[in-house]
């Protein structure tokens, strides 16, 4: 068994040739994925020799930082669409389908704290006309 090499195979999968056109490209793009897996494998050895783990736990930290990172880009892309985009900000229902999202998610995605990181990103502030108002207060 070769644990690093399997999770190798897992992290990056061969190409099926139904996948690459044209199909003379295949040998190519297999040769790119193996480089690949090369890399990883290299990349993953050190990291667990640094870290003095176990290599599946490292890949799956690795993963789940890899998803949290993909999350809070999802957050400032949807807050860039709606507070950053003129007059006319993105609709919700585009927003959420490309989001993989509710229609109603879109509105509690992003926080304040998100808007700001994108206008330092970005080096502009937000639009401002969407400024959310302070909540009302609740009956007594």
């Amino acid at each position: 068994m070769d644990l690093i090499g399997d999770l190798a195979a897992i992290r990056i999968p061969l190409p099926q040739p139904a996948d690459v056109t044209p199909e003379e490209l295949y040998p190519d793009a297999l040769e790119e994925v193996e480089q690949a897996r090369e890399n990883y494998i290299v990349a993953l050895e050190a990291q667990c020799d640094d870290l003095r783990e176990d290599p599946l736990l490292v890949a799956l930290d690795n993963a789940r930082a890899a998803r949290e990172a993909a999350d809070r880009e999802i957050r400032h892309l949807l807050a860039y669409g709606r507070e950053f985009h003129g007059d006319r900000p993105y609709k919700l229902e585009p927003l959420a389908r490309a989001g993989g999202m509710t229609p109603s998610g879109i509105r509690t995605a992003y926080t304040s704290s998100e808007i700001q990181t994108v206008a330092r990103q970005i080096g502009r502030p937000a639009d401002g006309r969407r400024t959310r108002p302070p909540a009302a207060p609740e009956p007594s």
